[in-house]
């Protein structure tokens, strides 16, 4: 997608320097755009950690090359397999909610045994890393593909009246490598020519929406509005939300979505008032080993400090406020689960099924 009308992936090997990882920093968009240089499995893990990039198949991704920077900081066969098993360890640790982390890891970890020379394990992990960033850009497109009817539907049921599109969180491409999952086909029904709006959720308290989906929507001249977070259920109520399509960072083969903390509200909301809630998620996201996501998926606690302050521009720099009494305690989920009974579909690379372990489990 674009930046200033550049095309841009929001990772990638540096051109002429292939032990370094460059990302698009996130955490200064849409005020700034800077560029990120990474070259060690610590500098792979605070990015993921500390959320200069975020979004569940660009974790991923990020983790992959953090095993192959981790490779290169071997210097010796010494021991191999066990600080090979250290460096998953410590890579899979920085989001635990995000099953993406962990699929991409064990991908690059079995592919490497198939290695016996550090060199080659080197080699075999870079390889690893670039397929599965590509394939991660083919999935965001055919689940744009898969998706759009839905919005072409909708759009004929209105004689090509504006579609009106609510989205939580960022699931755009800044949270992939390209197209993103939600908003794929929010960007092929744009090249359309079909009349679209967003409602972009503010996302509190990372305002993922607010600064990362308004500034990538904005980027592609694609109409949409930041409203707050608890807004979407009063433009329900008002007919004024068409379809809700939204992200995932893992799925239950029950179907149960953990999804960034509010996305539960959204689509109790959009149940209440007859309103499709789609889930577009590549099939790297399902954890094939929990059944019950409610019970199963592990959800992050994030630093007080996000919920105590907020974070914006001051007209020179990104500042920050405290918004509360200094004395209240605070907690701050990162996700939460919202029950597989209230997802219309899931939309995935190999189609779209209903949130059910058996319609998932054909897709496998």
């Amino acid at each position: 997608m674009r930046i200033n009308n550049e095309n841009y992936h929001t990772i990638w090997v540096k051109e002429n320097d292939s032990k370094t990882i460059q990302i698009i920093d996130q955490r200064y968009l849409p005020f700034e755009f800077r560029i990120a240089e990474l070259r060690s499995e610590e500098d792979i893990f605070v990015a993921i950690k500390e959320m200069w990039l975020r979004g569940a198949p660009l974790i991923g991704v990020a983790g992959a090359y953090g095993m192959y920077l981790g490779l290169l900081g071997l210097g010796s066969q010494e021991m191999m397999d066990e600080r090979i098993t250290k460096i998953a360890s410590y890579l899979k640790s920085a989001r635990p909610t995000a099953v993406n982390l962990q699929f991409a890891i064990d991908l690059v970890t079995e592919e490497i045994k198939k290695e016996k020379s550090l060199d080659k394990k080197i080699k075999m992990a870079f390889e690893t890393a670039n397929n599965l960033k590509n394939k991660e850009l083919e999935n965001c497109f055919k689940i744009g593909e898969f998706s759009l009817p839905f919005i072409e539907k909708i759009s004929k049921s209105k004689k090509g009246g504006v579609v009106n599109i609510l989205t939580h969180c960022n699931a755009g491409w800044l949270a992939c490598i390209d197209y993103g999952t939600a908003t794929a086909p929010i960007y092929l029904a744009h090249k359309k020519g079909i009349k679209i709006h967003v409602w972009v959720d503010e996302t509190r308290p990372r305002n993922q929406g607010a600064r990362l989906t308004a500034f990538e929507l904005g980027q592609e001249g694609i109409p949409h509005t930041v409203i707050a977070d608890n807004t979407g259920g009063l433009l329900m109520q008002k007919g004024m939300v068409d379809m809700v399509i939204v992200g995932s960072d893992r799925t239950s083969v029950n179907g149960d979505v953990a999804n960034k903390i509010g996305t539960y509200l959204k689509a109790l909301a959009a149940y209440d008032n007859n309103i499709p809630f789609y889930v577009a998620l590549p099939l790297s996201t399902i954890d094939w080993d929990i059944e019950d996501g409610i019970a199963g998926i592990p959800i992050e606690i994030r630093d007080e400090s996000e919920v105590r302050y907020v974070e914006g521009w001051d007209g020179e720099k990104i500042s920050k406020l405290l918004i509360m009494p200094e004395n209240s305690s605070t907690l701050n989920y990162g996700f939460d689960i919202t029950p597989a009974k209230y997802v219309t579909a899931l939309i995935t690379e190999k189609g779209v099924c209903k949130a059910t372990k058996k319609d998932l489990s054909k897709l496998k």
